[in-house]
């Protein structure tokens, strides 16, 4: 990491890995702050776009672990709303594995409808899905967060963020929020937007409407609405160390820090294809699980009990089951990929070497 904060690859960054539930590499440096008046710190936090989805994935691993849900029970039987338009049928590991055919919006909305969840959910509940659900995999980029945010909170009683924050993070110790409190502004980096990549009038009709509507502005995350709000699907707040060390729950049976969070069994459904093909809204091969991407579609692994999530302009988290390893890279300075970049997986191939010598 060291020369890619020294070549200007990186501006701030942090990674971290944990093995046998041990935190064995945490690091950080650079800049949090374009102008770098800020040091990148221990406690330096950043918005960590579609990483964010693997914590809410994992509070849904959690409460069907509990029995609140089967990850196969229809939405609707929680959320009877969600039937309309022929949705009666979709499941929630449809809902986790972006093959719900519900992508994105068809209503308009502007990005500060965001934070209105009520409008949010009810718009979605209200569409007919844009392809048949089951049948193909098509990335939920924002829509995902409030689908599966809403049967949990249908099914708790309680917001997506507060279930984590009781349940995952507060137990953990763990420095992730999915809605961040104002008293801890002044330790979130600045993202630095990436080069401006495909113009939103190229693509299919699934890949403008996710470009669209609405469109990403990286400057949101600056603002205090942003930060407070839950986003389940791209809001989330973190670094290397609260992804690594959380997920290390998923990488050691269920057991983290001591504590136990969900059975073996409950963990490895992350490891269940649901759908596998060309994504229909990224266009590449992919094979999804109950929240997480596969070994075999976009990102080779190593081992075949793996599991990954990246989130907009490079960050990414992996889970090795076999090897009883997680890993995390975050940073603030973005590049143009939803998938992770080749920063974070550099480092990732770097300790899998060392642990293989």
């Amino acid at each position: 990491m060291a020369a890619s904060l020294a070549s200007g690859a990186d501006l701030g960054a942090s990674f971290c890995a944990t093995r046998d539930g041990e935190t064995v590499v945490d690091i950080w440096g650079g800049h949090a702050d374009p102008a770098k008046t800020r040091n990148w710190d221990q406690d330096t936090i950043v918005n960590v776009y579609s990483t964010t989805k693997t914590m809410t994935a994992l509070t849904a691993l959690l409460l069907a672990d509990r029995a609140v849900f089967d990850l196969h029970d229809k939405v609707a039987r929680f959320w009877p709303e969600f039937a309309a338009e022929g949705k009666g049928d979709i499941t929630i590991a449809q809902l986790l594995s972006h093959s719900s055919g519900l992508s994105g919006w068809k209503e308009p909305l502007a990005r500060e409808d965001l934070y209105d969840w009520t409008k949010c959910t009810d718009l979605l509940a209200r569409q007919a899905p844009f392809w048949k659900p089951g049948t193909a995999p098509g990335y939920h980029a924002l829509t995902q967060g409030y689908l599966v945010g809403e049967v949990i909170r249908r099914a708790t009683g309680k917001s997506v963020g507060t279930v984590f924050r009781e349940e995952i993070a507060g137990p953990l110790g763990a420095d992730f929020h999915i809605g961040l409190a104002a008293s801890e502004d002044d330790r979130v980096a600045e993202l630095v937007p990436p080069p401006v990549a495909v113009a939103a009038q190229d693509g299919s009709e699934l890949q403008r409407n996710m470009a669209t509507n609405p469109g990403i502005d990286v400057g949101e995350t600056a603002k205090r609405a942003w930060r407070a709000a839950e986003i389940p699907a791209a809001g989330g707040t973190g670094n290397a160390r609260s992804v690594a060390e959380i997920h290390a729950i998923l990488a050691n049976g269920g057991v983290a820090k001591g504590k136990r969070f969900l059975s073996e069994a409950g963990c490895r459904r992350a490891l269940e294809c649901q759908v596998e093909g060309t994504d229909l809204v990224l266009g590449i091969p992919v094979r999804f699980g109950m929240g997480f991407g596969l070994p075999g579609g976009m990102v080779p692994l190593p081992n075949p009990n793996s599991c990954f999530w990246g989130g907009y302009g490079g960050s990414v988290a992996i889970i090795d089951m076999d090897a009883r390893t997680s890993f995390s890279y975050v940073m603030n300075r973005m590049e143009g990929t939803t998938t992770g970049d080749a920063r974070g997986f550099a480092l990732v191939m770097t300790m899998w070497q060392a642990m293989a010598a």
